[in-house]
């Protein structure tokens, strides 16, 4: 059976392609009556409009191409349902795809993107060059999501990550900690602002920072917990860069006989929704996930809709969330 097309619904109308249109744009000088006759052929024929040659026309796709940088993030679950209830309130609809953090991938993914004719992007997380970045902002407006920059060619929101980290310190040294360890996230974006607020909280409390190569992801956890146990630093505490790492460090610290908060206190960060669940309950640093998604997509509508052309840098503040798995200093790693 053929895709019914416009030519279609204007003959189940009674009316011409030309007031089909006018119908799916929504144009106020359309009677009621002749827009009730199209849209009751568009139901009964099931139509869908040609979304790209409709843009062609209007010049305009209404649509908004989002790239995660990890799918197996929960963080990046939040964020999405963010951009998406805030893209659907203003016309807009996002379609998704993924670099798989590898920054060659992430080109390709980009490429896609600017080529299926997006009005704008949000790339959340992305470890794309900024000289990259920039140039395609030059074309199509884009926001940064979780990566801050000062680019006058895109915007960006992101959560005060070094604030983020020193409110971590500061919970682990309230509860008598002083060996307080970091396993950083490698190449991810915000990991060096982390690891740098936690250095200099670390230093403000004169205490010696310890870090540990990681990523921001399970994997990543794990690693920094072993390179922990081979360097003989035995931290009473550990901040890990983000919570699939904490989740990692859980399993390592297992492995090796310890047990969370009895014998290392344990801090993650970005209160997925996975760190509350009551056999995790992780201490975690929150980010505002949602909210860093609508307001990407907000950000987009001020060019789209507003005509605005200078750069916006918009950083959220974390918020500590203590559960379970911190506790006073033990016997340690």
């Amino acid at each position: 059976m053929s895709r019914p097309t416009i030519h279609d619904v204007a003959k189940r109308a009674g009316v011409s392609k030309s007031l089909v249109s006018l119908v799916m744009q929504e144009s106020p000088y359309v009677s009621d009556e002749r827009r009730a006759a199209v849209l009751a052929a568009i139901d009964e024929l099931g139509y869908r409009p040609n979304t790209m040659a409709r843009s062609l026309v209007q010049q305009r796709s209404h649509l908004i191409g989002v790239m995660l940088s990890n799918l197996h993030n929960p963080f990046f679950a939040d964020v999405v349902t963010g951009i998406e209830a805030r893209a659907l309130e203003s016309g807009y609809r996002a379609f998704f795809n993924s670099g798989i953090r590898v920054p060659e991938r992430e080109a390709i993914a980009l490429e896609t993107l600017l080529e299926l004719q997006a009005d704008g992007l949000i790339l959340a997380g992305t470890l794309l060059d900024m000289k990259t970045v920039n140039q395609a902002g030059r074309s199509v407006p884009i926001v940064l999501i979780t990566r801050a920059t000062r680019s006058k060619d895109v915007d960006s929101v992101s959560g005060d990550d070094r604030a983020g980290a020193r409110m971590a310190v500061d919970h682990l040294v309230s509860l008598g900690h002083t060996r307080i360890a970091h396993i950083d996230g490698g190449r991810g974006a915000g990991a060096k602002r982390r690891r740098r607020g936690y250095e200099k909280a670390m230093q403000d409390h004169d205490l010696d920072p310890v870090v540990a190569t990681g990523s921001y992801t399970e994997e990543g956890g794990v690693a920094g917990v072993r390179d922990l146990i081979g360097t003989g630093s035995n931290p009473t505490a550990i901040f890990a860069a983000n919570d699939l790492a904490a989740i990692g460090c859980l399993q390592a610290l297992s492995d090796a006989g310890r047990s969370v908060p009895d014998d290392v206190s344990l801090v993650g960060y970005d209160n997925a929704w996975l760190a509350g669940l009551q056999h995790l309950s992780l201490t975690t640093i929150d980010q505002p996930r949602e909210k860093i998604g609508s307001t990407a997509v907000e950000l987009l509508i001020e060019r789209l809709e507003h005509g605005r052309s200078e750069s916006r840098h918009i950083v959220l503040e974390p918020a500590l969330v203590v559960r379970s798995t911190t506790a006073p200093p033990a016997r340690g790693l």
